[in-house]
């Protein structure tokens, strides 16, 4: 009997723990729950709960050793490198050779795509246009410079050429000065002067004083005396060929005086070519400059130089050179000489001043001969077409509105003046409607004091 109840309670106790074993958590939570634990049940819990602390405090301070391992020694205490575990990301911040302790370098601030430190202050950076992200509409008010190239030397001649020849017309300096600012010459600033000078010098007298003008008033403004120094040394080395093309290339040393009187080269530029000159023609200019200087050192400018002026110069002045003009006229006698005069003054718009003084010098006249011969003069204005038609009723108009105050100083004007318009006339010189608006004063002339005023027809 007791050993039958032995074994009966063994297998009862065996049941147990395989019904512990298998059901596990489950039946002890159960039996905790019911609180019908046994004394052996609660032994197995604890025993568990043991055994589960102890394999965590085994993997942590695996863990542990394994870091500091690295971190001192730098050996890989005992793990495969080329285990899955072992391998390090692509973007992985930690030390590659196993070294520090996995922070980011220099606490975050440094390598390459980061921010920077917390806290630190960055200076303003200018937008880069070669920047991908750059956003022109977000760079506000854009501002857009013209920008001018600068022009080749075979376009400056294309470019010059229209500036001087117009300037030639109107005389304006400022308006050359606008024009040139508007280019960029560049280095090619100094050949302006020259180009300038040679086409002056295959124009007329007027064109070489406007531009002597020019290269005054471009001096230390557009130009230095240094760049126009350059210009005229150019000009003199070219001296040969350019004599091939225009005739008058001489006159360069007219020129160079000129702009030495007018402080547009220096004073010692003459003698920075004494002994120094092979060329011929460049010698005769410059010792004929170096004579027009010594003749004129008493002058501030060169004036008259050239001769004449043009409109340019005050009227009393091209009244004088008129006078003077037919002066001449009624000495020698030579029509040709007294017409050419009158071309180089090139006032096409006073010629009614010719006019004008060569009848008062008629009525002013002792004889007929001095009629005769302005006639003749007047005629050969008019048939080469050197005094228009307007010009000469001016000149005639002028006369006969000033009459009344000529016959105060020659009493005769009016019958002198009848006459000379009838020759003039009758060698087609005026018009008849010129003709018919001469004045002419009627006189009442008796037979005699005793007639009792029977005027005479």
């Amino acid at each position: 009997m007791i050993s039958a109840a032995s074994e009966h309670g063994h297998l009862i106790q065996s049941l147990h723990m395989f019904v512990f074993t298998c059901d596990d958590d489950d039946a002890l939570n159960e039996s905790e729950v019911n609180g019908n634990w046994t004394p052996q049940e609660k032994a197995l819990h604890e025993a568990r709960l043991k055994a589960k602390a102890k394999r965590r405090l085994r993997k942590s301070s695996s863990r542990n050793s394994t870091s500091d391992s690295f971190s001192e020694s730098g050996d890989m205490g005992g793990v495969d490198p080329h285990s899955p575990k072992s391998k390090v990301l692509p973007n992985d911040r930690k030390s590659r050779m196993g070294k520090g302790r996995g922070l980011p370098k220099k606490g975050g601030a440094g390598g390459k795509g980061v921010w920077g430190a917390a806290g630190m202050v960055y200076e303003v950076e200018e937008p880069d246009i070669r920047d991908p992200n750059y956003d022109e509409s977000s760079q506000g008010d854009t501002v857009y410079a013209k920008v001018v190239p600068e022009i080749d030397e075979k376009e400056l001649e294309k470019m010059v050429n229209p500036i001087v020849q117009e300037y030639f017309e109107h005389g304006d300096t400022k308006e050359v000065e606008l024009l040139l600012k508007e280019l960029n010459l560049g280095h090619h600033k100094y050949e302006f002067s020259s180009m300038a000078v040679s086409l002056s010098l295959e124009g007329k007298a007027s064109h070489r004083e406007l531009t002597s003008r020019l290269l005054s008033d471009l001096t230390n403004k557009m130009m230095s005396q240094s760049e126009m120094a350059r210009a005229f040394d150019k000009m003199l080395k070219e001296l040969p060929d350019l004599i091939l093309d225009t005739p008058e290339a001489p006159l360069v040393s007219q020129f160079i005086a000129r702009a030495i009187a007018d402080h547009v080269l220096p004073m010692s530029f003459l003698d920075c070519y004494k002994g120094k000159v092979d060329c011929e023609h460049a010698r005769v200019a410059l010792d004929r400059a170096t004579v027009l200087l010594s003749m004129k050192k008493e002058v501030v400018r060169l004036d008259n130089v050239w001769g004449v002026g043009g409109g340019l110069r005050p009227v009393k002045h091209l009244i004088k050179e008129m006078n003077l003009l037919l002066k001449e006229y009624l000495i020698s006698g030579d029509v040709a000489e007294a017409e050419r005069c009158l071309r180089d003054l090139e006032v096409p718009h006073f010629h009614h001043e010719l006019v004008y003084e060569a009848v008062v010098m008629v009525l002013e006249a002792s004889g007929d001969n001095a009629g005769q011969m302005m006639m003749k003069l007047l005629q050969s204005f008019w048939k080469s077409g050197l005094v228009t038609i307007d010009q000469m009723n001016r000149g005639f108009q002028r006369v006969y509105d000033e009459l009344p105050e000529i016959s105060l100083d020659v009493p005769h004007a009016h019958t002198i003046m009848e006459g000379f318009v009838d020759l003039c006339f009758q060698e087609a010189v005026i018009t008849k409607q010129l003709r018919d608006a001469c004045p002419s004063r009627g006189r009442k002339r008796f037979v005699s004091e005793g007639d009792g005023g029977i005027i005479k027809n």
